[in-house]
């Protein structure tokens, strides 16, 4: 197999359907197609409206990455898919379009970890991973603190939330505070109006009495609730509420402990690299708050552009392009999915055919 070959990813583990096409670490295609509109009036996504949604898109949407691409499904090397976590009706749609492509085109096929692909999205931006780098995952669903050897095979997760990850923080704080859905990038963009000291909201986890069972792991539900119990006594009160002073203090308190963190976890480990991936890694203050900091310790920082950062079949396709390089053995067509797989699980294993 080349070293640069050509892989098509899909990914269906939520609301987006994402179709990617990669040679090597050159991506060719990135098509995605959105079904957050149709989640918003009910502040979250609902999974049956994102299986359907699916549906309806994953055959227009390999299409249009096919095209964008100049290849045909005849050309590739592989097809890689999200295989989990995920919700399971979204991960199914996407499962099964990926066995029919590879079992029709006799290409080989990986069912991949999602939270991995967040991961190894950034070589297609910046190049082949440090190994050992540590990554910061952070998206919707979980925030983790990860020590990377290799994309394809060894990944050993330092630390998680251990409640509300960063991205369901942001969404149920902006919920409470009438903003939109999804609720981070709305936050990020009122919190540049605002004061990130104006009010001294609470950093989970990090007091001297947490170092030792949770030196690496997260907590930002006392925090969500810190802020509802702000703005409600605010509003008993009858005082004026600053949104915007709320937002970048909530947004501060959250991106402070993520960067401290993790940082500490690369002094810690003798690592001089870190990754930030997964849908948060777009919010601008983590990014810039992680750069002066990274700057500051001597640490190489890589975060992928933002459109890289949030779900894509291209992150997809960039895990299953390494994983061929690597000569990792192929899941097969027969598999089940698993909405709860782990970090370290890069790949899920085939199943026998009876």
């Amino acid at each position: 197999m080349t070293d640069e070959p050509l892989v098509l990813g899909i990914e269906t583990s939520c609301d987006e359907t994402g179709v990617g096409i990669v040679r090597g670490n050159t991506l060719l295609a990135d098509a995605v197609a959105s079904s957050v509109e149709e989640h918003a009036r009910f502040g979250g996504v609902v999974p049956e409206i994102a299986s359907r949604a699916h549906l309806e898109a994953m055959g227009p949407t390999i299409e249009r990455a096919c095209i964008d691409a100049g290849v045909a499904l005849s050309d590739l090397d592989a097809i890689a898919v999200t295989g989990g976590p995920g919700l399971i009706g979204a991960l199914l749609v996407g499962t099964s379009s990926a066995q029919a492509l590879a079992w029709a085109t006799e290409k080989p096929l990986f069912a991949v970890n999602h939270l991995a692909a967040h991961v190894a999205v950034d070589q297609l931006e910046h190049g082949p991973l440090d190994e050992p780098s540590i990554a910061l995952l952070v998206s919707g669903g979980h925030s983790s603190i990860l020590l990377v050897r290799d994309i394809a095979t060894d990944i050993e997760p330092l630390g998680m939330t251990l409640d509300d990850a960063a991205g369901e923080a942001f969404d149920k704080v902006a919920r409470l505070m009438g903003l939109g859905f999804p609720g981070g990038p709305e936050i990020d963009r009122i919190a540049r109006e605002g004061q990130v000291d104006a009010i001294a909201f609470p950093r989970g986890l990090t007091a001297n009495k947490d170092q030792a069972l949770h030196q690496y792991d997260f907590s930002f539900s006392g925090l969500k609730t810190a802020v509802a119990r702000w703005v409600e006594a605010r509003q008993a009160a009858g005082d004026h509420i600053n949104v915007a002073d709320v937002a970048a203090s909530f947004q501060e308190a959250v991106v402070d402990v993520l960067t401290r963190k993790a940082l500490a976890a690369c002094t810690d480990f003798g690592v001089d690299s870190l990754m930030i991936g997964g849908g948060v890694a777009a919010n601008s203050r983590l990014r810039e708050l992680a750069t002066a900091r990274a700057q500051t310790a001597g640490v190489r920082l890589r975060i992928p552009r933002p459109g890289l950062c949030t779900d894509n079949g291209a992150m997809v396709a960039a895990l299953g392009s390494r994983m061929v390089s690597a000569g990792v053995t192929p899941t097969g067509w027969s598999f089940a999915v698993d909405s709860s797989l782990p970090v370290e699980t890069p790949i899920l294993s085939g199943t026998l055919l009876d």
